[in-house]
């Protein structure tokens, strides 16, 4: 068995999740200025995430589910998950943002499991508050070296895709370590780059 990992936002899809939603709920601007900060190395991910959360406060959960149902995915997708799975590999998505947008590119994709937050929400609304299992800058690593141990498969067999600093915990644990379309402290851990907006180029390193 082989595994590989996908980060969600910016690269299976074309975009950031939370900025989408942002744009419907009118908090854009908000947002941007939250994650200006965060890259400027101002907030980890963890205390960015909730605050760009917090602007989301009394979003509809439905319209929530109808910005996700929309996303647009990158170029070779859906091709190189087909391609992985017929080549044996279990086919796994991480992804610092939410259920509601990994669930709906699931169906889309094919993918075959994902791990992401949630989005809590009462009464049809959200709290403006998130929990989950990809919370942290180190979650995605700690999460496949348990999906490794589980699987029985080594760092020999897995291959691990991403485009941000949030990506980097879980290039430790694969041989084959892909920046697509990266910023530069993951090209700089990475041993593919691709800077073509193509996720099929990917089999040309299987």
């Amino acid at each position: 068995m082989k595994l590989a990992v996908f980060d969600f936002d910016s690269t299976l899809m074309d975009g950031e999740t939370i900025n989408l939603l942002a744009k419907a709920y009118g908090s854009e601007q908000e947002v941007s200025e939250i994650t200006k900060e965060a890259m400027a190395g101002k907030l980890d991910f963890y205390h960015s995430l909730r605050k760009r959360v917090k602007t989301l406060k009394g979003m509809p959960l439905k319209q929530v589910c109808e910005v996700c149902e929309n996303l647009t995915y990158n170029p070779g997708a859906k091709e190189i998950i087909g391609i992985l799975k017929d080549r044996g590999y279990k086919v796994v998505v991480f992804s610092g943002g939410f259920d509601e947008g990994v669930s709906a590119g699931q169906k889309v994709l094919g993918y075959d499991i994902h791990f992401s937050n949630t989005l809590h929400h009462k009464d049809g609304l959200l709290t403006g508050k998130v929990g989950g299992e990809m919370m942290f800058s180190y979650s995605k690593g700690r999460m496949l070296e348990k999906i490794q141990i589980l699987l029985g498969v080594d760092c020999s067999n897995t291959l691990v895709v991403g485009d941000g600093a949030n990506d980097l915990s879980m290039f430790q644990y694969a041989q084959k370590k892909v920046a697509f379309c990266a910023k530069e402290v993951l090209r700089e851990a990475a041993n593919i780059i691709i800077d073509t907006k193509d996720l099929s180029l990917i089999k040309n390193y299987l």
